[in-house]
């Protein structure tokens, strides 16, 4: 194990290992991206610059993403996973399963209004990731919590049993819709409302 000796905060020497470097290196990549590609896009966000803001070598960067686009989909995971977070958090105050689907889907939509989920996820995503690593992403991240949870209703008896996954596509579509509409200005509390009565309809 490699052992490398830097200064801390405080002035005093603070013992790293090579792990412990890589993974702030590999950190410190992603939260430059992450500022970038939303300000910027992913077009407009270049290496140079993400390294630059990084702190760190273009090698170190190609040490950890084989390319700009590999960079990219880490970017996308990391988004991903702190909007599904939080979409979790607003979901478990609900009663019920069908209470926990109208919460979270409600908080979907201003979770997804930030800058960075709305151009990273919502605009750049389709664009820069292949179709096969989408879908299966959004199996991880999207369509498969959908679909969990719509079967928790109807085995609540709080949905009446239709097909689940046409409906578990469906309902993702209005959601992405619905949370590009808000993104763009629309106003949140019609949409919202919007929301609510085909989630009761259901």
């Amino acid at each position: 194990m490699t052992v490398k000796v830097v200064q801390g905060d405080d002035g005093h020497a603070v013992r790293r290992t090579q792990a412990e470097r890589r993974a702030s290196t590999r950190a410190a990549l992603l939260a430059a991206a992450r500022e970038l590609f939303a300000a910027k896009g992913f077009a407009g966000a270049g290496r140079e610059e993400i390294v630059e803001r990084a702190g760190v070598t273009r090698g170190a960067m190609y040490h950890h993403f084989a390319s700009k686009e590999a960079l990219f989909q880490a970017v996308y995971e990391a988004c991903e996973e702190d909007v599904l977070g939080r979409v979790v958090i607003a979901a478990a105050a609900g009663g019920d399963p069908k209470e926990m689907l109208r919460l979270g889907s409600l908080a979907y939509l201003d979770v997804a209004a930030a800058e960075d989920v709305r151009r990273i996820c919502l605009i750049d995503a389709p664009a820069v990731l292949p179709t096969e690593l989408r879908r299966e992403l959004s199996e991880r991240f999207g369509l498969g919590v959908i679909r969990d949870a719509l079967t928790e209703c109807m085995e609540a008896g709080l949905i009446g049993e239709q097909p689940v996954d046409p409906l578990a596509h469906l309902l993702l579509a209005m959601l992405l819709e619905a949370a590009t509409l808000v993104a763009e200005g629309a106003d949140r509390v019609a949409v919202g409302a919007v929301l609510d009565h085909v989630l009761d309809s259901l």
